[in-house]
């Protein structure tokens, strides 16, 4: 029975013993390359011909597909979002629709991407961000993740262009990292969508958006028309009044002498404990000076650290209950052109609309 061998002095011929004695063929390896020369000679007959044009193109038009494809997957500023002003809310399957309503597909559907444009929004969605950094950000799809954090860098950037409320992206960022360094070095015990990798260099980029808010510095604008020096005291008071965080009262008591002197009106820190607390809340904690009288601002701050304070925005989502609609209400269009907002069935629209905080939103997709 004949056997084969390898021959050390002949690389890629195979000997083989017989009959006659031993004989020498060709390797696999050298008919494979045979071959190949001629496919190729084939190949260039082929593309010789005729048709050498139309394959040119086809093979182009492939390739800047694929070009088009792999930038739109790699490029992170692209974002997914229907920009939809109202979305149907169902939590279970029905005859007529076989699916439900999660979180992430909300928050991929309703356009948060221009709401971020509106001073009168941007504080909600601000909120919003924060809870679901908080408690919900791995319920969320590898989609909606990259469009959250698509939101936060328009935030961040906006903040760094305008200068207008540092303080909250801070303390957002501050979250989410304290939940990604958790997640990320619980892997394993925790469900993280898509490669570790990712997940790293999404907090180095909230570490470099937090060094350049920390190293951000306020312009000085230079105007020779009204300033806030300019009003009546009875006026600043009145601004200072108006305001319902008491970070804000701290902020600006800092811009000018009159303003900081304004901004410790015992009344005014008073207004904001009965505002923000129930009276068994702060009767807990009150903080009495050494003659007797209660110290507002500190006791504000003291309830503060151990009770949420009452959420206000300029405007906010709407959940119609007759519809089961979550929507963007534009007050604007609803006074001209009677729109509700959503294609409402009911008789009196106005009557179903509630307004949805931050918290409500989440809890809307328990199920």
């Amino acid at each position: 029975m004949p056997f084969l061998g390898q021959d050390w002095r002949s690389p890629g011929w195979s000997w083989i013993k017989t009959e006659d004695g031993w004989r020498r063929y060709e390797s696999w390896s050298q008919e494979l390359e045979r071959e190949h020369d001629h496919c190729s000679i084939n190949h260039s007959i082929i593309l010789n011909s005729e048709d050498e044009e139309i394959f040119n193109n086809e093979e182009q038009e492939y390739a800047s597909k694929k070009r088009k494809k792999d930038h739109f997957r790699n490029d992170r500023n692209t974002q997914c979002f229907y920009r939809e002003k109202w979305i149907y809310v169902h939590k279970e399957s029905t005859r007529e629709r076989h699916s439900y309503c999660t979180l992430g597909e909300a928050f991929n559907r309703l356009d948060f991407s221009s709401a971020i444009q509106d001073i009168r929004r941007f504080n909600y969605v601000v909120r919003l961000l924060q809870l679901i950094a908080k408690s919900q950000l791995t319920s969320l799809s590898g989609v909606a993740q990259k469009n959250y954090f698509n939101i936060l860098d328009k935030i961040v950037q906006k903040v760094l262009d305008d200068h207008q409320n540092p303080r909250l992206i801070k303390n957002l960022l501050q979250d989410l990292s304290s939940t990604l360094c958790i997640l990320i070095r619980g892997e394993g015990k925790s469900v993280l969508v898509g490669n570790i990798n990712i997940w790293i260099c999404r907090l180095e980029t909230i570490l470099t958006w937090q060094q350049q808010l920390q190293n951000l510095q306020m312009t000085k604008h230079v105007d020779s028309g009204l300033t806030l020096s300019d009003l009546p005291l009875h006026v600043l008071s009145n601004i200072l009044h108006r305001l319902s965080d008491g970070w804000d009262v701290v902020t600006l008591g800092q811009v000018t002498p009159a303003l900081s002197a304004l901004s410790e009106d015992r009344q005014l820190w008073r207004k904001l404990c009965l505002y923000h607390f129930a009276d068994k809340q702060f009767c807990r904690h009150l903080v009495l000076s050494e003659e007797g009288h209660v110290e507002w601002k500190l006791t504000y701050f003291a309830l503060q650290k151990y009770y949420p304070t009452r959420e206000q925005y300029g405007d906010t989502l709407h959940f119609c209950r007759h519809c089961s609609i979550l929507f963007w209400k534009d007050c604007r269009l609803a006074l001209l052109f009677k729109d509700s907002g959503h294609p409402c069935t009911a008789a009196n629209p106005d009557s179903c609309f509630m307004p949805v905080s931050p918290q409500h939103f989440i809890d809307l997709f328990k199920f």
